[in-house]
């Protein structure tokens, strides 16, 4: 099928950011277009089944692929089960809150791939296709997604402390994305992702209650929304929120028209106002949605590079939920 002129300007965008990072002779558009050319629609069509059933889920995958770029690279080492003998990322406290659908959805499309073409399609692939696609269910563009990765053989839990926990203010924030090769205009756009899904109220509760000696709430928080947000997440509870309560299931630039008005969930999104260079980014993506859609596109393809491995490193798992 030929691209239309937007995906073939983003095709270009993902071989320049792959170019820019030096994986570009081992990630390609296209990857399995030979050995398994079947392999997208097979994981897009198993995920339109599972949003069938639960319309937030894409959101988890989304979550589920960025979790796992950001420990060790994007190898798959998220879906790996603990054993008697180790604790596997799952079991890290940053994973808690990933939903077990999300998991099953990568099985039912690896026990598919296995049965299409066997030994073909890594785990690390499967979670970046299911990821694209959920944007793309949602709204966002359908962006193409260089494939070629490797599953990992390693999935620690302690390792999950690299992972930016929502309570990370600019610097830190920044100093996180830039040790991964990502820039401060990537941070900002890869934190649209929570224009989609929920959030547990365990992760901004410090917000809302005691949040210092002098304040009750955070000062940088909407009191209308603090007063909201206290109402769905009374002391002690751990509730479920929207992200961005103007349109959970829609992927826009509701997320950056909520901070600009103080409505930011998480300390991590708010914090995105504290400087000029971020705020303007922010009110720029608030006020051109497709301006947001393609840089997070572009963001998402560069993030998709981080750490993988290719050629003869790793392993093609065969279930994804135990290293071979």
């Amino acid at each position: 099928m030929a691209l239309g002129r937007g995906e073939m300007l983003l095709a270009i965008i993902a071989v320049l950011c792959l170019s820019a990072m030096g994986t570009e002779a081992y990630l390609k558009v296209g990857f399995y277009s030979y050995s398994c050319p079947k392999a997208e629609e097979i994981v897009k069509e198993e995920l339109d089944k599972a949003l069938q059933e639960d319309k937030g889920i894409g959101s988890d995958l989304l979550r589920m692929h960025f979790h796992d770029c950001f420990v060790r690279g994007c190898d798959g080492s998220l879906l790996v089960d603990s054993t008697k003998d180790n604790a596997a990322e799952k079991e890290g406290k940053p994973n808690e809150t990933l939903e077990d659908e999300g998991f099953e959805i990568i099985d039912k499309v690896k026990e598919r791939l296995e049965a299409e073409c066997k030994g073909t399609v890594s785990c690390a692939d499967i979670l970046a296709f299911l990821a694209r696609d959920s944007v793309a269910h949602y709204g966002g563009l359908r962006y193409p997604v260089p494939a070629g990765r490797r599953d990992g053989r390693i999935s620690r839990s302690n390792d999950t402390i690299d992972l930016p926990p929502p309570t990370f203010k600019l610097g830190n924030l920044t100093k996180l994305f830039v040790s991964k090769g990502l820039s401060r205009d990537d941070m900002v756009a890869l934190s649209g992702a929570h224009t989609i899904g929920i959030a547990h109220c365990s992760a901004f509760s410090d917000r809302l209650y005691n949040f210092s000696q002098t304040v009750k709430a955070d000062p940088s928080l909407d009191p209308k929304y603090a007063d909201q947000l206290r109402g769905e997440c009374p002391t002690g509870s751990d509730n479920e929120v929207d992200m961005d309560p103007p349109s959970p299931l829609t992927f826009d630039s509701s997320y950056y028209k909520s901070l600009l008005v103080k409505r930011g969930l998480f300390t991590s999104d708010q914090t995105l106002m504290s400087k000029h260079g971020t705020a303007t980014l922010v009110k720029r993506f608030a006020k051109k949605p497709a301006l947001f859609k393609k840089k997070f596109a572009a963001a998402m393809v560069k993030m998709g590079s981080i750490g993988v491995l290719t050629g003869e490193q790793g392993e093609i798992r065969t279930n994804c939920r135990v290293v071979n």
